[in-house]
């Protein structure tokens, strides 16, 4: 399976998830719906930038010089247009179903305006996570060549 069609598909399917679950949660507890909207959120943030640090860290690792390394930044841009508009597809179709409020939009607001703020919402965090791993791989690789210089000194004529 492509890389990013493994992501649109994973964070697509967590996004329609987490609507779904804040719906449900909307009708039993309405009070608390500022607080369930941000857990949520951080919930889709979480997975996301971790997800953005594990592919940063991989390709840092498979390609020390960052001249040569994967494009993430298509890669990412396409997982999010595909999860972003595939969301809010299936969102528009669940909420059809009887016992299922996911804000009753439209099929045009469902795969414009909200499909952006998904798009959005996953390609931002997500290239701030590949940043981040390939700084840590970065990091580690430095110290490891630090570490082994300073175990083998280079013997100096004498």
């Amino acid at each position: 399976m492509t890389a990013w069609v493994l992501r649109a598909f994973a964070l697509g399917v967590l996004v329609v998830g987490l609507r779904t679950a804040l719906g449900f949660a909307m009708v039993y507890w309405p009070t608390h719906g500022s607080t369930m909207r941000i857990l949520c959120l951080f919930a889709l943030l979480a997975v996301i930038v971790a997800w953005g640090v594990f592919d940063g860290r991989a390709d840092r690792l498979e390609n020390p010089d960052p001249e040569r390394g994967a494009d993430l930044t298509i890669r990412w841009l396409q997982a999010a247009v595909a999860g972003g508009i595939g969301s809010g597809l299936v969102s528009w179709i669940l909420d059809w179903f009887p016992r299922i409020d996911l804000g009753d939009n439209g099929l045009l607001f469902e795969v414009t305006a909200g499909a952006s703020f998904i798009i959005l919402l996953i390609f931002i965090p997500a290239l701030i996570g590949v940043g981040i791993g390939r700084m840590l791989a970065g990091r580690r690789e430095e110290k490891s060549a630090t570490h082994h210089s300073a175990d083998h000194p280079v013997a100096s004529a004498v």
